[in-house]
């Protein structure tokens, strides 16, 4: 989150960002604030949701009234003008005449007299050169709530950092393993790991702390977590449970349009791969064997930098360390010339789903029937 004019006590205070869990429970955060501090009884909550510049219109002539009405039973006042999505470019914000009435709004708030009234504006995307936002950072607050992106590797942390926040606010505590377990399962998605964590606190309710069994029995798996099911049955080595694992996959590319055979594939490729990496650190004596994540965690931050490769697929420095600690074990269910071996006949199932018209769901269970059972090649 970015803050601009972080002054105690400011009149008005635009909240946006694409995370709208987190823009909602700030702005209802403030809101309650100002009105315990401001008094009165006629605070009022415009919804700025437009679907077309009538709407638009319509919401800030709403804005414009309640502004310039004064609180029947003295005291203050606070207006919420939630959900704004006219202030970034869109076709209703673009509109003329939503664009002309903005502009008037941003003159009117410049010179309006705030002794007892307080506005609250919240959003999703802003454009930071529109006039009404420069207005709004120039007389107040603006928060800006990013959105999580698995494109971006701190992430993870970030969202490490709220799920503590959270479970510390509810009285409860999390150890390392269990709280990076709770978030890859999530995925960078605020919402569902607020509603998680509550499911958490709710299962806990007889203790006080949240365990990694307490997140693998009650979390729900999103899509991110999903990706990883496949990959950890082939680390475990378990044959029944990686052909019912690979049903389940298979099952689930018909109902998802953006799922495909080869993304299963490339996903079973970085496991082997993460599988040997760590076969080779702990050779190199930079890794050992341990049951403690904490430590695991430690021994990673001890490894130089000037001796892993650039490439971050190659690079244990650039993955999430739960990931590498959740793989250690099943590094050991194999010998490096079998995860060896297992690259190649990954690579001959790649050429397979590719270059030939054979089944795709046929290849791959006969690939991962070859890679379990230590063979060079398969026949499918």
């Amino acid at each position: 989150m970015a803050v601009q004019n972080t002054a105690a006590t400011v009149p008005v205070c635009l909240i946006a960002g694409e995370d709208e869990y987190g823009v909602k429970q700030r702005g209802r955060q403030l809101y309650q604030q100002w009105s315990a501090e401001i008094g009165g009884m006629d605070h009022e909550m415009i919804d700025a949701a437009a679907l077309n510049s009538g709407d638009a219109l319509n919401s800030i002539r709403r804005l414009r009234e309640a502004l310039q009405t004064l609180p029947f039973f003295g005291g203050g006042k606070v207006v919420w003008w939630q959900n704004c999505n006219f202030l970034s470019e869109s076709r209703t914000a673009n509109s003329s005449a939503v664009a002309a009435a903005m502009t008037d709004l941003a003159a009117e708030i410049k010179v309006f007299r705030w002794d007892t009234v307080r506005l609250l504006v919240t959003a999703g995307d802003v454009d930071k050169r529109k006039t009404f936002y420069k207005t709004l950072d120039k007389i107040g607050r603006v928060e800006l709530f990013a959105g999580w992106s698995s494109d971006d590797k701190e992430w993870t942390h970030q969202a490490e950092s709220a799920a503590r926040s959270q479970i510390e606010n509810l009285g409860l505590t999390i150890d390392d393993g269990a709280c990076a377990q709770l978030v890859l399962s999530v995925g960078p998605n605020p919402r569902f790991l607020a509603t998680e964590i509550e499911k958490l606190a709710l299962f806990c309710l007889d203790r006080a702390a949240i365990t990694a069994k307490d997140v693998e029995a009650i979390v729900t798996k999103q899509k991110t977590s999903r990706a990883f099911a496949l990959a950890d049955a082939l680390g475990s080595r378990q044959l029944p449970r990686l052909l019912k694992t690979l049903d389940a996959e298979l099952w689930h590319i018909k109902l998802d349009s953006a799922a495909s055979e080869i993304g299963m594939l490339y996903g079973l490729i970085s496991k082997v791969r993460v599988m040997l990496l760590l076969k080779e650190l702990i050779d190199q004596g930079l890794l050992r064997n341990t049951s403690s994540y904490p430590q695991f965690k430690s021994m990673l931050e001890r490894i130089p930098a000037e001796s892993t490769p650039e490439d971050k697929k190659f690079n244990p420095l650039a993955m999430h360390p739960f990931l590498l600690f959740n793989s250690l074990p099943h590094a050991a269910n194999y010998s490096k010339q079998e995860l060896i071996n297992g690259m190649e006949v990954l690579l001959q199932c790649n050429l397979k789903l590719v270059g030939s018209s054979l089944d795709a769901a046929l290849v791959l269970q006969q690939a991962l029937m070859s890679i379990v059972q230590g063979e060079v090649s398969f026949a499918a």
